[in-house]
């Protein structure tokens, strides 16, 4: 296990030891496996070689793809490192030769155990900080790319992750007015929609399963603002609560289309938009797509906070979670 090394020397240990690498697979659960999703949306757009797939860790466990051999990277995040499945799923990849790179938080935590390549992030210190087991994940597969084919922004790139922590870490702070009002407005429901598109799909696929379900036990379901019209805007109606993560990109068209919607029959929607924070101010236009949920996923842990404070219902509180075997 190795702990010490950047991104870029990981990926350059693994290609002197494997001169190709085939596939890349991303492993988590929750909030972790969300996390790694921007990562895998960039090697999707980008790579024209490499196999990318992303499972939550018992699916690895038990439908593990053929792929998976000494030609595969695989990826696992863990906050904590105790994860069950995502621990077994280290172990598994490990059995059947891939290189196993490992994002926690928590220093020599079970996750490490059968990972080749290990990343300590940090998570309580700054809203900055809570991005960056995100932000690592996608700077891997900037190397993978680099490494193994190419890739024309990567300069460009790593210019971004330069900037991007202090700058979601400033905007969380400025959207605190704007988090107490949606607090306010949102305390009550029985139900909140949530919904985005591109790289930030899966920023409202966790805001939905552990900020609002698992962390308030508030009804939440999600979709991604393209499939709306093939569904889901059928239960708009004025008053309906709806949280959108707009995007600054190329999928921004996609988050307006659905926004027109909700205003049109006059939804209760909160937009969190990555334009209002800065973000093109920043970061070039040929690679903000993928900084896009590092920057909204920083402020919206303000929301977050805010509503808990409203519901007078703490984010650490679980009824099940850790209190019951399952």
């Amino acid at each position: 296990m190795i702990t010490n090394m950047t991104p870029k020397q990981i990926i350059e240990d693994i290609k002197v030891k494997q001169s190709e690498i085939k596939s890349v697979v991303f492993v988590g659960c929750g909030a972790s496996k969300a996390e790694l999703y921007p990562a895998k949306y960039f090697l999707d757009g980008n790579s024209k070689k490499i196999r990318i797939s992303h499972y939550t860790a018992n699916e690895f466990n038990y439908a593990t793809p053929e792929a998976v051999d000494e030609t595969t990277i695989v990826i696992s995040a863990s906050l904590g490192g105790t994860t069950p499945e995502t621990v077994k799923a280290n172990e598994r990849a490990k059995k059947l030769g891939a290189h196993v790179i490992t994002l926690t938080h928590s220093v020599e935590s079970p996750l490490t155990k059968d990972a080749e390549y290990v990343i300590y992030h940090r998570f309580a210190e700054s809203y900055g900080a809570k991005i960056e087991k995100m932000g690592f994940a996608l700077e891997l597969a900037m190397e993978i790319l680099q490494q193994f084919e190419g890739y024309d922004n990567y300069e460009v790139m790593k210019d971004g992750f330069d900037k991007i922590y202090d700058l979601a870490d400033k905007a969380a702070i400025s959207a605190r007015l704007y988090a107490k009002k949606f607090a306010e407005e949102y305390k009550d429901a029985p139900v909140i929609y949530v919904m985005s598109s591109g790289a930030t799909l899966e920023v409202a696929y966790s805001t939905s399963i552990c900020l609002m379900m698992e962390m308030q036990w508030v009804n939440s379901g999600t979709f991604h603002s393209g499939e709306f019209f093939h569904g889901p805007f059928e239960i708009v109606d004025k008053d309906v609560p709806f949280i959108l993560f707009m995007n600054d990109g190329r999928t921004r068209a996609i988050d307006s289309r659905a926004l027109t919607f909700l205003n049109r029959f006059n939804a209760k929607t909160t937009v969190v938009d990555a334009l209002d924070y800065g973000l093109s101010a920043e970061i070039s236009k040929s690679v903000i797509d993928y900084f896009n949920p590092l920057l909204l996923t920083a402020v919206f842990r303000v929301y977050a906070e805010e509503l808990s404070e409203a519901r007078q219902h703490p984010l650490t509180r679980r009824r099940y979670m850790w209190k019951l075997e399952y």
